[in-house]
């Protein structure tokens, strides 16, 4: 770390380490694999509060390594990639002008839930577009988490139109106001985190679905580990930096697993055989469209590459394949068997492997952060 690095790192506030949050293996799994390959489509986590949602995603932005941009522009435009940059850097780039870059932390952007559609969209200042003949824009929200984290919590209360806004951004990429005539645009690429309590709501089915993975927490019930996370939240709260600098090792350890599991991705071969039984799964517990079979592809191929291998095992697509789609699953009001369990039973036939004994426990929880 330059000591540039550590002096703006020394200056931002302290947020808990990643690596020293105690359980949840499957939110922390959901949410690395969606930073592996943001193509996942971002996660939901369902479960009671208090359990560390909030707490979870703030650490896995300050865990990430920092990232090129260029120098004072809001929409932290990729220096080298023409997908990831505004429209006028790209002009910029193409008329060879030299573009300043610099390099900041990962942007974890918190939606409020009071937010207007101009305030997560931005704004386009009419009166000074006619008066002066520029497009002035003032960005939003979806700018500020180009390239980052998008955190939604209590999405289960957001207005729907809003949601509607958001799952279309994170889908395509890209962010369009338009008004009187006008139309701007500027990417908005960034990975979706919503968060909720199922006792306030669900979220509507086909909103549901644009969501990648679907992670369910609950509260720790046995003792020790509930002393034990107070005890460490005791610790950090008392000393800081005392608390970091001991969690220092683990988090370099994990920040260098995520940056080689992201250049690994592109050679993690899925055998054919297997793609053809996950899209049987999906066919049998008669999943809509076809975004469950992408998503279960992809997140078997990342959590290959955060292993540090290049071929997907039958093990690794269990781990995963019910975070992708326990919340695609139809409704049955009547029913009372758990959607995850269902989705394993279904795994375990297609893939001929053994029901495990523990099945009704939740899935994913075979990953610890940092642990190859």
């Amino acid at each position: 770390m330059t000591s540039t690095a550590q002096a703006s790192a020394s200056a931002r506030r302290a947020v808990f380490p990643f690596t020293a949050i105690v359980g949840q293996e499957e939110m922390k799994l959901a949410l690395l694999l969606n930073v592996i390959d943001p193509k996942i489509g971002g996660v939901m986590i369902m479960g009671d509060r208090g359990t560390g949602k909030s707490t979870t995603i703030r650490a896995l932005a300050d865990l990430l390594p920092e990232i090129p941009v260029v120098a004072n522009d809001p929409f932290n435009s990729d220096p080298n990639d023409t997908d990831l940059m505004s429209d006028e850097v790209r002009q910029q780039v193409a008329q060879g002008l030299e573009i300043p870059i610099t390099h900041k932390k990962v942007q974890m952007v918190d939606l409020p839930l009071g937010a207007t559609e101009d305030r997560v969209c931005g704004t386009i200042d009419i009166e000074k577009a006619l008066s002066e003949g520029v497009k002035a824009f003032e960005p939003g929200l979806l700018a500020k988490a180009n390239r980052g984290i998008l955190y939604v919590d209590e999405v289960n209360l957001l207005d729907d139109h809003l949601v509607d806004v958001l799952l279309d951004s994170a889908a395509s990429g890209w962010n369009t106001v338009e008004r009187e005539g006008i139309s701007i645009r500027h990417p908005a690429k960034f990975v979706l985190v919503g968060s909720g309590n199922p006792e306030e709501g669900e979220l509507r089915p086909q909103l549901l679905d644009r969501f990648g993975m679907h992670a369910e927490i609950r509260t720790v019930k046995e003792p020790a580990l509930r002393v034990q996370i107070v005890e460490e939240r005791g610790e950090f709260d008392q000393n800081p930096p005392v608390y970091l600098e001991k969690h220092q090792a683990p988090q370099i350890a994990l920040q260098e697993q995520i940056v080689n599991a992201q250049n690994l991705l592109p050679q993690v071969n899925l055998d054919y055989d297997f793609r053809v039984k996950i899209s049987e799964v999906c066919s049998e517990l008669d999943v809509d469209g076809l975004r469950g079979d992408i998503v279960t592809n992809r997140a078997a191929k990342a959590l290959t590459a955060f292993e540090g291998r290049t071929e997907v095992t039958v093990d690794d697509i269990r781990r995963v394949i019910t975070l992708c789609l326990r919340h695609r699953l139809r409704k049955d009001p009547l029913e009372s068997i758990d959607t995850g369990y269902k989705v394993e039973k279904v795994f375990c036939r297609v893939f001929g492997v053994e029901l495990p004994e523990d099945s009704t426990q939740k899935t994913g929880a075979g990953v610890k952060a940092g642990a190859r």
